[in-house]
């Protein structure tokens, strides 16, 4: 996101975790199949997509409103190299949430990575433990219908709270549904800005 740590990161950890899960299921597979044919029952059981777990409960405080989810899932990123709220992030997210970032090539084309929120805590983990991070919000577009909402979230990350300028600054896409009782992230996709690719005007602070 640079709820976002970089990009490219992202890209490398979960290019060669993939990698190495498919070859890994790839082999097994093939071990099973000459050792032991599978019937059609098995082989449907097989394919059946894995039910997402159940998130944890949130706090309410957290999840009342659209303000309040942005808020807490900036905040829960956020802070100086440690160990984070992991509990608190998963909780914001629906079951089968997804998080994704857009990434610019060598080659000048541009890719789209997805993940899990469980994804991201894995490599977000390691990056936290070693590197302060915070993102704050710096504007906002926002349109809502009913029970949905998608949001366009100016982001600013820094290293340390008080630095002067961000190291980074982008947009998070964010997807939001309320059941009736409380706000939930269905979906974040985000894209750093670069110098041929500027916010525009639009999604940046109103200056007066």
């Amino acid at each position: 996101m640079s709820v976002s740590i970089s990009v490219s990161k992202v890209a490398t950890v979960l290019v060669l975790s993939f990698s190495f899960t498919i070859a890994s299921a790839s082999a097994q597979d093939q071990s099973q199949s000459k050792a032991q044919p599978q019937t059609q029952s098995q082989t449907s059981q097989s394919q059946a997509p894995a039910t997402p777990p159940a998130p944890p409960p949130a706090k309410s405080a957290d999840v009342s409103s659209p303000d309040a989810i942005l808020a807490a899932t900036y905040d829960v990123i956020s802070g100086p190299a440690g160990k984070r709220d992991w509990d608190r992030f998963r909780s914001l997210f629906l079951a089968g949430a997804r998080l994704g970032a857009v990434r610019k090539e060598k080659d000048g084309s541009f890719s789209a990575k997805t993940f899990t929120p469980e994804e991201y805590v894995t490599f977000g983990d390691a990056y936290f433990m070693k590197n302060g991070f915070f993102e704050r919000e710096a504007s906002r577009h926002a349109d809502r219908y009913a029970n949905i909402m998608q949001i366009f979230s100016t982001y600013e990350s820094r290293h340390n709270a008080k630095d002067p300028t961000p190291f980074a600054r982008g947009i998070n896409s964010f997807q939001l549904f309320f059941d009736g009782k409380r706000w939930w992230v269905v979906d974040i996709f985000w894209q750093e800005e670069t110098a041929d690719a500027p916010i525009p005007g639009e999604f940046l602070p109103k200056t007066h």
